[in-house]
């Protein structure tokens, strides 16, 4: 896959199809297809989005700058259900995320701080995930109205924002002066 495959699938896509009833869901992929099933998705002409962050990674001879799946199993695909076949037979695809046996849409929300929020920071990285903390949003800078649990270590604040239909965690640095605690 070439560089620019891997950052546009960082990208939301406008569906060729039509957008009426369509919500997002969380699509289970094959081990290590999620790119490879996001470009399929988006040749189908359906909108989907596909987190990266940046690793650095160092063997003994060299040292290299790898796009690493920010949920390593998930694409996030934004569809109307009855679609979801078109979805389901592309080689790599596994199942939609359901509850009950039903596929269970995803909030806006948590696209929406995912695809404003924490793809303009470039320090996220996926983080075990957190469902009891002290709440906080950010009350100013690039990542102004993110909410969620507070981490502090010693030298380091970071929030933790938690998607709680496939219970994983993604963590962004903040600066102490940039939070304000919710009741």
């Amino acid at each position: 896959m070439s560089a620019l495959a891997s950052t546009t699938a960082n990208l939301p896509v406008t569906p060729r199809s039509e957008t009426g009833g369509a919500h997002w869901y969380a699509l289970y992929t094959a081990p290590r297809h999620e790119k490879r099933v996001a470009d399929q998705i988006n040749q189908q002409g359906i909108a989907c989005y596909l987190p990266l962050y940046r690793s650095v990674r160092r063997w003994k001879d060299r040292r290299k700058e790898l796009a690493l799946v920010l949920f390593p199993g998930y694409v996030f695909v934004r569809m109307a259900l009855q679609h979801r076949l078109r979805v389901l037979q592309l080689p790599g695809a596994v199942r939609l995320v359901t509850f009950n046996g039903q596929p269970v849409p995803l909030t806006e929300a948590d696209i929406e701080n995912l695809q404003s929020h924490l793809t303009c920071s470039g320090n996220m990285e996926p983080h075990p995930y957190l469902t009891a903390g002290r709440r906080v949003r950010v009350r100013s800078g690039p990542l102004q109205g993110l909410e969620g649990i507070i981490q502090r270590t010693k030298d380091r604040c970071r929030i933790v924002l938690s998607i709680h239909l496939i219970m994983r965690s993604v963590a962004v640095e903040v600066d102490d002066g940039d939070v304000e605690f919710i009741a």
